[in-house]
């Protein structure tokens, strides 16, 4: 009985949304850069087309200018490019694209990954009354003042949140009507990130022993990606080598804040305790999660944090900051460990108990349980089971 009811309600959620065929969404890229916002679109169409397949999507792509050769052929889907345009034209480019289509298609509802592209849908819903949705992740949707960007916020018909963190703050500082807000926590590939023992080529590659205790951050080397905490961990790690002087610091991630760090870690004389790995291909990501003995990224202004997931789904530890997304990401601490991101005593402390095995939650030395905790609640099925519950009420009405 109750798998004909499931049966039945998916067949008339589809139905209901077939009826209007045609359905926009906009994304700042997906092909060319994997940063966090490009991941939690790709996963958010890929949701889309498995719960109603007979839709056609028009996927409209600010900063892409193509995509790869086996994906260029989706069922249903067309992707739009505003990538080959120069950078100083591009966003007016791609404004005029989207507004352009809305007005000859007419879909019937338009999801933005980016806030910033909601000004557009705005006016899109006042000339001709296309309803929209818009994802709000962390800094893209902190502190707004632009009055255009607020007024396109108060009018979405529906906001998804990747963190309470992000919900709370964006109610907050801009009074939205809460009942318009949902969570939508952000996803991963359970697939492409496994359990498995340190790969003996990337042991290699960085001249480590099998029992050497590694610590790893993956971010990317910014100025503004700074509040992701490597400077603490950095300023920790003094401590942490006098309690386990063979302790290595692998920070992957390429960008312009390299060379300071260069200069800190010389600073510091932790040349022989710290690598600066680079750019990590995607090919190489689970593995080098592999490779650690505990994931730390203790930041203090992160919406979230896939990377969190990807390591817990690798059966590793994790630390991060208890003042933002990562209170989600790490389920208030009983998926991982959480301190206080600005205090570097505390950050070197509670690593030195993590790589010790003295850490008091000792859920985290259990890779298998870990891994299958973090897929429940944040694995694909979930995020798409979620996603279907916002939209089946939605499309009733329609």
């Amino acid at each position: 009985m109750t798998d004909a009811i499931e049966s039945y309600t998916v067949f008339t959620r589809k139905y209901a949304f077939q009826k209007h065929k045609n359905l926009h969404l906009w994304f700042p890229n997906i092909f060319e850069f994997k940063g966090g916002i490009q991941v939690y679109s790709a996963f958010l169409l890929e949701a889309l087309q498995n719960l109603y397949p007979q839709v056609t999507y028009d996927i409209f792509l600010k900063h892409d200018s193509g995509c790869p050769p086996n994906l260029a052929a989706i069922a249903n889907s067309k992707f739009h490019f505003s990538g080959t345009w120069p950078s100083a034209l591009r966003t007016v480019a791609f404004a005029t694209h989207i507004s352009g289509h809305a007005l000859w298609q007419r879909p019937c509802l338009i999801i933005s990954s980016h806030v910033n592209f909601t000004v557009a849908a705005y006016l899109l819903k006042r000339l001709i009354g296309i309803r929209y949705w818009t994802v709000v992740h962390g800094v893209d949707a902190w502190n707004i003042t632009n009055p255009h960007l607020k007024m396109a916020l108060q009018h979405a018909d529906r906001i998804l949140a990747v963190s309470n963190y992000t919900r709370d703050r964006l109610l907050q500082e801009q009074h939205l009507d809460p009942a318009r807000i949902s969570l939508l926590p952000n996803t991963f590939d359970p697939e492409r990130f496994q359990i498995a023992a340190k790969p003996t080529y990337l042991l290699k590659r960085y001249r480590l022993k099998p029992e050497q205790p590694v610590i790893l951050t993956v971010a990317r080397l910014e100025g503004l990606e700074r509040q992701k905490g490597y400077d603490q961990i950095l300023q920790a790690l003094p401590e942490i080598r006098h309690q386990i002087p063979d302790v290595r610091y692998i920070l992957a991630g390429k960008g312009r804040d390299r060379s300071r760090l260069e200069q800190a870690i010389a600073r510091l004389n932790l040349q022989d305790c710290v690598t600066l790995a680079g750019f990590i291909p995607d090919c190489e990501l689970g593995d080098h999660y592999n490779l650690c003995d505990v994931f730390a990224m203790p930041s203090q202004a992160e919406g979230f944090g896939i990377v969190y997931l990807e390591a817990l789904a690798c059966g590793k530890p994790v630390l991060g900051g208890n003042r933002d997304g990562a209170l989600d990401a790490l389920c208030e601490g009983e998926l991982g460990v959480l301190v206080d991101p600005l205090d570097v005593g505390a950050i070197a402390q509670t690593l030195i108990q993590i790589l010790q095995g003295e850490y008091s939650n000792s859920q985290i030395y259990q890779p298998e349980l870990l891994r299958q905790k973090v897929i429940a609640k944040f694995g694909f099925d979930r995020f798409q089971q979620t996603l279907a519950s916002y939209l089946a009420p939605y499309l009733s009405s329609t």
